[in-house]
């Protein structure tokens, strides 16, 4: 797990910040004016670089220092967010009273707590979060009682096999997560002000765009900044989008949803991409100057997922599962499998020409000429609302933006499809 900053020293350089004085941070965060002065000290001694200039009329913050408070305040900003969710659900469960902890614990949190937070909600269990931190397991329990001692609601129920986080727990390992993001972003940020960039790009990529777009975007990226590191997942919609939402992906990008699955992201449109039917090379029907949706229906078809774009217009719109007897024959989204399978036999698929590119380029594919009304689909990205890219993920979204771009029928723009809902 990675280092996570100290709590304490991120609000008394927030506080400091906003006061442009020592003593004025001191009285804000209850500390003396040595202490506030030694926490700056150990922050900046951790970034590698000052944050403020230090004058006779105040502490002003240096440019990277006022970049850095960005993130400062978002990550603080989500703990507070956590912490009032926390309190509302356990009021909710006491039955209209109210907690027993701070209603603004979010000041009494540490690092070690989120990090003990943090490893119970993926391992749901002492022992494996211990050794996921790196601590003994009386340190990992021992962190999570204090939490829940502060919060004054019950977050972790034991049971046989390990520990179940409630409700409140879970709302607070999220914002945990967004305010672990928004620090990684930050910290990312100094070190390229540094010249020591070193980011790492957590990307979401659905299967159309791992093929072309991803690929040759990353390519840039790597060939320009010496350091940064890209990390592209793999995984079904639902997956990546939870990934999302927590903080642990930056930004998805693949066919997008209408409406937009959740309140909380945002997405843009790239280009619309059309479906097509596909066989191999040397299929019955190949060549044909027009091939009906029928006669397909007497060879075995591999459907992709009903709950994918191209899986909802299989279904949905050519309504293939009301044939007296149905084609499909295998369901499957990976296109490695789908490639093996479709070269040694008569199989006929429904899938974006972008995405099998390649294929169609090699002979391995071909298209079959039957005639699909209205099966574009929406291509794009996916981000958090209000989330703000550093400046080497602003530079991997312009490479994704100009591949799209150049490879696509349709110039990108963006769209709200909350409208859609």
């Amino acid at each position: 797990m990675e280092e996570i900053p100290n709590i304490r020293h991120l609000r008394v350089f927030m506080e400091v910040a906003h006061c442009r004085s020592v003593s004025g941070g001191a009285v804000r965060v209850h500390l003396s004016q040595p202490a506030v002065t030694q926490a700056i000290g150990k922050l900046e001694s951790e970034l590698g670089t000052p944050l403020f200039q230090r004058r006779t009329d105040g502490m002003f913050l240096t440019e990277i220092g006022a970049q850095f408070l960005l993130r400062v305040e978002r990550a603080l900003m989500h703990l507070e967010t956590g912490a009032r969710e926390v309190v509302r659900i356990g009021n909710r469960a006491a039955h209209g009273g109210t907690s027993k902890g701070a209603g603004r614990f979010d000041h009494l949190l540490t690092a070690t707590q989120l990090r003990a937070l943090v490893a119970l909600s993926e391992s749901e269990n002492f022992s494996l979060a211990a050794r996921q931190v790196g601590v003994s397991q009386p340190s990992i329990h021992r962190a999570a009682r204090n939490l829940e001692s502060i919060a004054g609601v019950t977050l972790f129920n034991a049971t046989p096999e390990g520990i179940v986080l409630t409700a409140a727990a879970r709302s607070m390992a999220q914002n945990t997560r967004l305010a672990l993001a928004e620090l990684r972003q930050g910290q990312d940020e100094v070190a390229a002000w540094l010249g020591q960039d070193s980011s790492r790009i957590m990307v979401g990529s659905l299967p159309l765009a791992r093929t072309s777009i991803v690929p040759q975007a990353v390519h840039r990226l790597v060939s320009e900044r010496e350091g940064v590191q890209v990390q592209v997942i793999d995984g079904i919609y639902g997956e990546l989008l939870n990934r999302l939402r927590h903080g642990t992906l930056d930004f998805l990008i693949g066919a997008l949803r209408f409406p937009a699955p959740a309140d909380d992201v945002t997405q843009e449109l790239l280009f619309d991409d059309p479906l097509a039917i596909v066989a191999r090379v040397g299929h019955p029907l190949a060549g044909k100057k027009t091939v009906t949706l029928g006669e397909t229906l007497d060879y075995p078809w591999i459907a992709p997922p009903r709950t994918t774009p191209a899986g909802s217009y299989l279904y949905e719109t050519l309504r293939i599962h009301e044939q007296p007897q149905t084609p499909v024959r295998v369901v499957s989204s990976s296109l490695v499998f789908l490639r093996g399978l479709m070269t040694i036999g008569d199989y006929i698929t429904i899938i974006s020409t972008h995405q099998i590119r390649h294929e169609l380029e090699s002979g391995l594919l071909t298209t079959l000429n039957v005639s699909l009304v209205n099966s574009d689909r929406s291509i794009g990205l996916t981000f958090r609302k209000g989330w703000h890219p550093t400046p080497s993920q602003a530079r991997f979204l312009e490479y994704v933006r100009d591949v799209a771009t150049s490879g696509s029928r349709a110039a990108p723009g963006q769209i709200d499809l909350h409208s859609y809902a």
